[in-house]
């Protein structure tokens, strides 16, 4: 008899440990296949860090065939599902359509950038949810302070060294307090600029406090820090209007900026919507098993399903990379179950506790629900983060150690243009094709 093919859409955090899980379960029994679009996996809470050059993008970039053996990885992406005939369609990066065939399937797509009905914000902001948009970011601001100290005209250089950031979550914090220490460091590599006003840095929000969600202390600390490093946050406020030359507010303020960074969070991949199923605020609805009702051959996790929240009857899991970690694990053994390798259980968890690196010193974080700020909590974020990723643990301490050491390196390679990263993309994880 021929192995039976399970084959995995997303190789992010859900996807990764789901096709890792099984691989160390079926031990070749089972063809296990992954569809994702690039060859690595993105170790996406450190994005921050390769945006304003404290690693180096390859660092969190984890290999997916030097990381999962015994796992075919197949280049692609995913477009369609046929649930009757059990088969997906893709497309791989060279244009070219074909079609797998599966008996398991899960759906790990993942989430693309969340888009707001705001007029301008499409065409003039750019998200941060994937590494070319990461490597335009750093590009763009180093870009705007070389411009600025060519300038004669102040209103341009004051608009050029002006930096919003829409969205005050995990990663919009995270965005605004690297990208201060990067800009104000770039400044005072340029002459007419050393001796001016540093960059200025504005984070919105329209919550009433940083971090919503996250626990008061968190909240706190990371505001502290925001606003002693030069950072105007701005909470219940919001962009009203994008235009070429800058931001109209809510408050009715206009701030002339050539640069909107997008993090009011995410939406499931559009895949999920096309399967005719039914779905809650975006997320495929699942069970506690991970299955999609009525397909007992699909599973889905991470931030494309909706997956009961055990411990709190009545509610979905939140998006986090923690979430979509353990649910892979459980969707790899309740996959495992249904070919009678153990028994399958729901998923259940609670989170041990978050961190949230501020740059430089700075860190918040609670581990276990203990309360930790600056260097304690910049110890627990970067030990969290070496024990999460599957690689490169070596080379991304280094990359730090060198980066405490050493000045960064201020240099633009205009690798990524401005329209490969649009916000309206549906694969943020990958440069979007000239004329879309």
């Amino acid at each position: 008899m021929s192995r039976p093919r399970i084959v995995i859409v997303g190789a992010g955090f859900a996807g990764y440990q789901t096709a890792r899980t099984l691989s160390r379960i079926a031990k070749g029994a089972a063809e296990i296949v992954l569809v994702n679009p690039h060859d690595y996996f993105l170790y996406v809470p450190l994005l921050p860090e390769v945006a304003t050059g404290t690693l180096e993008p390859r660092r969190i970039s984890v290999s997916l065939t030097g990381t999962l053996p015994g796992v075919r990885l197949v280049l692609g992406q995913a477009e369609h599902v046929d649930l009757d005939g059990r088969r997906i369609g893709l497309t791989d990066p060279e244009g070219n359509h074909r079609e797998l065939s599966y008996d398991r399937l899960v759906l790990a797509a993942g989430s693309v950038n969340k888009l707001l009905p705001i007029p301008g914000v499409t065409e003039h902001a750019h998200g941060f949810r994937g590494m070319p948009e990461a490597l335009y970011l750093r590009d763009h601001m180093t870009r705007q302070i070389e411009l600025a100290d060519a300038s004669d005209d102040p209103a341009e250089r004051e608009a050029r060294c002006t930096f919003v950031v829409v969205g005050a979550g995990y990663t919009g914090s995270e965005v605004a307090a690297h990208g201060k220490l990067f800009t104000d460091a770039l400044a005072r590599k340029h002459g007419s600029l050393r001796d001016r006003e540093p960059p200025r840095w504005l984070l919105l929000d329209v919550a009433p406090r940083v971090l919503p969600g996250l626990p008061e202390h968190m909240a706190r600390t990371t505001e502290r820090v925001l606003t002693d490093r030069g950072v105007d946050v701005r909470m219940g406020t919001s962009v009203d209007e994008a235009t070429k030359e800058g931001v109209h507010l809510t408050s009715g303020d206009f701030v002339a900026t050539r640069s909107l960074i997008w993090c009011v969070g995410v939406r499931p991949d559009p895949l999920v919507g096309d399967l005719g199923l039914p779905v809650d605020k975006g997320r495929l609805c699942v069970d506690e098993y991970l299955n999609v009702p009525g397909h007992p051959e699909v599973f889905a996790c991470g931030d494309a399903a909706a997956v009961p929240d055990l411990n709190h009857p009545g509610e979905v899991t939140p998006m986090t990379a923690q979430h979509a970690w353990r649910q892979g694990k459980t969707a790899a053994r309740n996959i495992a179950a249904s070919y009678g390798r153990g028994e399958r259980a729901p998923y259940r968890h609670r989170d041990l506790g978050f961190v949230v690196d501020l740059g430089g010193a700075s860190a918040a974080a609670n581990p276990l629900q203990l309360p930790l700020s600056g260097l304690a909590a910049k110890a627990v974020s970067r030990g969290y983060h070496l024990m999460s990723m599957p690689g490169n643990r070596v080379r991304t301490g280094a990359d730090w150690l060198l980066d405490a050491m050493l000045p960064k390196q201020a240099v633009q390679l205009g690798l990524v243009r401005s329209d490969a990263v649009p916000l309206e993309n549906t694969a943020p994880e990958l440069p979007a094709r000239s004329g879309g």
